[in-house]
């Protein structure tokens, strides 16, 4: 018997079948955003926790004042891979993201590990941003009102508490909202990023009179180390650009406005990091920062009053969105997965409204029971390693479909390939070489498990399995 090449072992799916695939059965999506709603939720995703709580951390920990640097290693990792996001996302506007962009380049196999991946960090991602989202509210409640929660109830049992309660409350609300049409989800988003925005602009223009230049002394700490190491760190901050490509089946002019808004979220928000880390840095010592509300915190011993409080305020409203975003992204890849029968067909089925309703509460109360059991240290560090496998996985597509298919159309295009995913897939090595040994083995564990459940359950029910033999043959043949 001859030996199959890998894109047909793998059952490649060709761009073409890959939309044809989106527009067939009942499962389908309503198209509704414009390009401010996706740049929207773009921004949205991106500027949260991680401008409010990672740059007090980072820089306490990993890089002094230098975590300016950190965000612009990060940031120009993000760029890289979301100009590669970009091309994949215009040519094959269907839910799925990085998963749906693999199976189109890579085949089923890939594909089923990179979606398995990316959920696992948009899952933990969700409940980390919960965790987040309840100590802020807990310190805006006490520092507004005067009101404490009890600490049984906003702990993991292993930080001496009962259960995270407020962090599962707001994930069921958060749920509550993505059950209707996807139209409110980008109200709700695009209210929440001008507030925050408004305030993150506050906080930069309160914050430079007061920025002392002794307070970067010295500038690098920690050495050249400390910023690659901050950069892996900053890199948690910056996850969420690729939840605008999966929503590529609810966008009204996909091929013209994801590259758009993919590209635009991840400047705009690249540009508001390095600022506020400049000022938070500048108006208090570094090592001050290492606390769950850091520029809360360094806004309050400037002694400016109202300030204090407008910053948790808004760092509840940040967490709020961001966790908003995240759970729909997190919902729109398992329904392309689930569509593809490599996870059970029948959660894909949408509401009246439109809304892969069974996935969002499945999925949420997944991200509930971690948020309320499981302390924020073991969630957060999960996160960062299955985004950069994802990352890397893209950057290697756009290189194989310009080989594969290379007269395809290209709405846009990546610029200078090879040169720019070559980079991104350096950049995304880099940053993965500073996680820790525990984290590579919880995510090798995580990945025997999807390697375990798709031989088991998702290769034998796959609908490239269950395809007319012409269909199937042409997908795999390309």
């Amino acid at each position: 018997m001859p030996t199959l090449s890998p894109p047909t072992r793998w059952r490649r799916r060709g761009t073409e079948a890959t939309i044809a695939a989106s527009t067939s059965g009942e499962a389908r999506l309503s198209r509704s955003l414009g390009r401010l709603d996706l740049t929207a939720m773009g921004v949205g995703t991106i500027v949260g926790a991680g401008i409010f709580v990672t740059t007090g951390v980072v820089a306490a920990t990993k890089t002094g004042p230098a975590i300016v640097l950190s965000f612009v290693l990060a940031g120009v990792v993000c760029v890289l891979v979301a100009l590669c996001y970009g091309e994949l996302a215009a040519m094959v506007p269907v839910s799925g993201s990085a998963y749906t962009y693999t199976y189109a380049t890579l085949g089923e196999t890939p594909a089923f590990l990179v979606g398995w991946n990316v959920l696992l960090e948009l899952v933990v991602g969700g409940a980390a941003v919960a965790i987040g989202w309840s100590g802020m509210f807990g310190a805006a409640l006490e520092s507004l009102f005067g009101l404490a929660l009890p600490h049984s109830l906003t702990a993991s049992p292993s930080d001496g508490g009962i259960v995270n309660l407020p962090a599962m409350i707001i994930i069921a609300v958060v749920v509550a909202i993505l059950a209707g049409e996807v139209r409110l989800t980008a109200r709700v988003t695009k209210a929440f990023v001008v507030l925050t925005v408004a305030v993150l602009l506050v906080i930069i223009a309160v914050g430079v009179p007061h920025i002392q230049a002794a307070n970067w002394a010295p500038f690098a700490p920690f050495g050249t180390g400390g910023v690659i190491g901050g950069a892996a760190m900053a890199f948690f901050a910056f996850l969420g650009f690729d939840v605008v490509a999966t929503s590529a089946e609810e966008s009204r002019n996909p091929r013209r406005d994801l590259p758009f808004a993919i590209l635009v979220s991840v400047l705009i928000a690249t540009v508001l990091y390095i600022a506020v880390s400049a000022v938070l840095t500048g108006v208090s010592p570094y090592p001050t920062l290492n606390n769950d509300a850091p520029v809360a915190t360094a806004f309050k011993a400037l002694h400016l009053g109202w300030t204090g409080g407008l910053i948790l305020a808004a760092s509840v409203v940040a967490l709020t969105k961001g966790l908003l975003m995240v759970l729909y992204g997190q919902t729109r890849l398992m329904f392309a997965m689930c569509r593809d029968r490599l996870l059970p067909g029948a959660l894909a089925r949408t509401s009246r409204r439109g809304a892969p309703l069974r996935i969002a509460v499945v999925l949420g109360a997944v991200a509930a029971l971690i948020a309320g059991f499981v302390p924020i240290d073991v969630v957060a560090e999960l996160v960062n390693v299955g985004a950069l496998f994802a990352f890397a996985v893209v950057s290697v597509g756009v290189l194989v479909l310009r080989r594969v298919e290379p007269g395809r159309d290209r709405p846009f295009r990546t610029p200078w390939v090879p040169v720019v995913p070559l980079l991104a897939l350096a950049g995304c090595v880099l940053l993965a070489t500073t996680l820790a040994p525990l984290t590579w083995l919880r995510f090798g564990v995580w990945l025997v498990a999807g390697i375990a459940l798709y031989l088991g359950y998702g290769r034998r029910r796959s609908t490239m399995t269950a395809a007319p033999a012409p269909l199937a043959a042409t997908a795999e043949a390309r």
